[in-house]
């Protein structure tokens, strides 16, 4: 193989429990099943000899492609000299699943149908399968329609009825599709040592129209960019493992923030850092059923809290342990290594997750209905955390690995938790102690306003003693610490475009070599809540066009060649721009995603 496709090149497709990208060119280069978090079973995204299965013409061919409606469904058009076919390729859904109930049981099956447009065109399937990020090359046997891939502790079965024929580890077929034929491949996973596996058969109209209810019953936005909002609304639902409601940061792990660098995480898992910003976004594009998950599997999955230390990630099904490994085995995306899977940022401190848990609940409280014991302890016990522990160095919200600093955004979080928990006081139980924690938040307030800003900078600094820029002040405003219009404020807003946003994107910190999407779109909301309408929609539109073909963000771009970088698809970069096309809507506009601000 050659050089891997940028990153931008991959379409995504999910089953709530699952995730796959596919190429321009019709290869799976990543799937991870049976859970997003799970090994790989196509890994050719991080190493060339990791595993793939690509479907396309056999001669020179041009591609275009699409999702089909409201869904993760993506229809690939192919064309050649000799005719025009089309591949639709879905994780499919349980069959009859709609609405609500669309991915909470996954028969974790591939599809890839090929259908016939013009001419005769001669079509090549190779399923090369490498189990366990491509350490496992399985044994192939063939199955009743089809062949039977086993290896460590995975079973796939590739069933077609075009002949297959095995060898050197691939499975292999090349056929003809002339115009109107129509020719169905699926490949189910299950447990290699399961006693009696079945694979349902699906089709992928059945996947599709469970997207279509899906969207038809939860995404009710009514504002600007309507069609950016819908599909960042599909994206944050195929981030989301269904059976819990968590929503994972990306579908990947290690795809580098910068070509060749060390800086590739892995980013499968949930983060308590993106939560209030999901939950908004989510109540803005989505049913309130949406952003109440949500919260429900934070509840669950925290547990009853004691001395330990605040999680500020989780697995999908609430799993703390999430220790960090380096795959030595993987070349890495384009070279960039180390591939790591875990993430060691589970142990650090980061003061922020207070605040957005507890924004959360106060976002939410009408949704939430009576609180229960549980849950009114754990808000409580943040709230405490809060007030006691707010003046403690962290990590920071850009989970730095060298040491702990008094970060500014940290601060102001334990500001909105200590906000949010005295305005929820009167529903979180006998605990509750709002004189207390309105005391702390004003120690709060004034602590920032004197140590954050800068003379030097001319504006509010990363973290305290600092005249170090840092995007994450953005924050300020957006969560109501300060006006956008405050003079300190605006001139911080006004500073950051300048100094952080000179590459097009804004950076989160003047050496940081890319521009960082969730960061522009905090500039937008900033602008627009400071009446800057006209200069957010520049900023807005200058990030969006960063998408690919198929309305898809990672975490980052390269300023120079607009690349993206990062994982992908970034929850984080689409609920920013959900976030920020509401924040225009909302200065333009007194009706915001039907509701009346």
């Amino acid at each position: 193989m050659g050089r891997q496709p940028p990153i931008a090149d991959y379409g995504f497709l999910s089953d709530c429990h699952s995730a796959a990208l596919i190429s321009s060119d019709g290869s799976v280069d990543w799937w991870c099943v049976p859970r997003f978090d799970s090994p790989s079973v196509f890994g050719r995204l991080l190493d060339p000899a990791a595993g793939h299965w690509s479907l396309h013409p056999v001669e020179d061919f041009q591609s275009e492609r699409h999702y089909v409606g409201d869904s993760l469904v993506l229809r690939t058009t192919f064309r050649t000299a000799a005719g025009e076919v089309s591949v639709t390729d879905a994780l499919s859904f349980e069959p009859g699943a709609r609405g609500h109930d669309i991915g909470l049981r996954s028969p974790h099956v591939l599809l890839r149908t090929v259908q016939g447009r013009s001419g005769v065109v001669d079509m090549v399937s190779t399923f090369v399968p490498r189990m366990e990020y491509g350490r496992t090359q399985p044994n192939l046997r063939p199955v009743p329609h089809g062949v039977e891939a086993r290896g460590g502790p995975v079973r796939l079965v590739l069933t077609s009825r075009v002949p297959l024929s095995c060898a050197d580890g691939a499975v292999s077929a090349e056929f003809h599709v002339a115009a109107e034929d129509r020719l169905e491949l699926q490949l189910g996973y299950s447990p290699a040592f399961d006693p009696a596996p079945t694979h349902t058969e699906a089709a992928v109209e059945d996947t599709l129209a469970g997207w279509e209810s899906w969207a038809a019953l939860h995404i009710g936005y009514d504002g600007r960019y309507p069609d950016e909002v819908r599909r960042s609304s599909l994206v944050l639902q195929g981030l989301t493992f269904a059976p819990s409601g968590a929503i994972v940061a990306a579908a990947t792990t290690s795809l580098p923030e910068l070509m060749g660098g060390e800086l590739n995480f892995d980013y499968r898992f949930a983060w308590l850092r993106d939560l209030s910003l999901t939950i908004h976004s989510l109540w803005i594009a989505a049913c309130p059923d949406e952003p109440s998950r949500l919260f429900d599997w934070f509840s669950t999955a925290a547990g009853r809290i004691g001395d330990e230390l605040i999680q500020i990630m989780y697995g999908v099904e609430g799993e703390r342990d999430l220790t960090e490994h380096v795959l030595e085995h993987l070349s890495g995306y384009r070279d960039s290594r180390p591939v790591r899977i875990g993430n060691k940022a589970w142990k650090q401190v980061q003061l922020d997750v207070l605040g957005e848990v507890l924004d959360a609940a106060h976002l939410l409280q009408d949704s939430l209905g009576e609180l229960d014991g549980p849950v009114q302890e754990m808000l409580v016990t943040l709230a405490d955390r809060a007030s006691s522990g707010w003046a403690e160095p962290d990590a920071g919200m850009w989970e730095a690995r060298d040491q702990l600093r008094q970060y500014v955004s940290s601060k102001v979080m334990c500001w909105v938790a200590l906000d949010r928990a005295v305005r929820l006081a009167p529903r979180l139980g006998p605990g509750a102690d709002p004189r207390r924690w309105a005391s702390a938040r004003d120690d709060v307030r004034a602590t920032v306003l004197e140590q954050a800003w800068s003379d030097r900078a001319g504006a509010y600094s990363g973290a305290f003693d600092s005249d170090d820029l840092d995007a994450s002040v953005l924050l300020l405003p957006i969560v109501g610490f300060l006006p956008a219009t405050d003079d300190r404020m605006r001139a911080t807003i006004d500073t950051v475009e300048r100094e952080l946003g000179g590459v097009g994107l804004v950076r989160r910190w003047p050496s940081d070599p890319s521009g960082f999407l969730i960061c522009t779109y905090w500039l937008v909301e900033c602008l627009a809540l400071a009446g800057e309408v006209e200069r957010a929609t520049v900023w807005f539109d200058r990030a969006t066009g960063h998408a690919n073909d198929l309305g898809l963000l990672a975490e980052e771009a390269d300023p120079d060649s607009g690349e993206l970088l990062g994982n992908f698809p970034q929850a984080f970069s689409h609920v920013g721009l959900i976030n920020a096309a509401w924040r225009i809507t909302q200065a333009t506009s007194d009706t915001i995603g039907g509701v009346t601000q």
